[in-house]
């Protein structure tokens, strides 16, 4: 598998890393997990994996490309950096955030943001959103922002009905 683009991101995980492309790879239709590559007997001294355990997993959600890399305990993934997953349909918004909650952490769930089971923060995003939020009119603006400050999972047709203030 070829990367789809020039960058890359690269998620660093403790030792996950196949699990979570797996994972991923099952959750996104089309995702797909290509080459695998382990760590070598050479240079264990400075990064401490196993001969032959997994060091990196390319793996493709969406069409985007990315590296999952077992790298230890080092580091640890915040909110800081989040994966957008912009939908159309109600049902794709219910698909995601039903699959990448699974184990996860319930209390990083807010307006439409969530913590999976590896600790990757995802927004899952109505395509629609950015659009009810930019409204021209301060008052539709205020009615959908509102209403998207009360919700984890984000509900189309509640924030369309809030914008219209029906």
């Amino acid at each position: 598998m070829q990367f789809a683009s020039k960058i890359v991101p690269c998620l660093w995980f403790d030792r996950q890393a196949e699990e979570a492309a797996r994972f991923y790879a099952g959750v996104f239709p089309g995702g797909r997990v290509g080459k695998v590559t382990r760590y070598p007997a050479v240079g264990k001294e400075i990064h401490g994996g196993e001969a032959g355990a997994v060091l990196t997993v390319n793996f493709e959600l969406a069409g985007t490309s990315f590296i999952a890399l077992n790298g230890g305990p080092v580091f640890k993934f915040n909110e800081a950096v989040s994966l957008c997953i912009m939908c159309d349909t109600q049902d794709e918004v219910d698909h995601f955030w039903t699959r990448l909650s699974e184990g996860g952490n319930p209390a990083a769930q807010q307006c439409g943001w969530l913590k999976d089971r590896f600790g990757v923060s995802w927004q899952v995003v109505p395509r629609v959103l950015p659009d009810l939020i930019s409204d021209p009119d301060p008052a539709k603006t205020g009615r959908a922002f509102a209403a998207m400050l009360e919700m984890k999972k984000l509900d189309i047709a509640a924030l369309q009905r809030a914008h219209t203030g029906g």
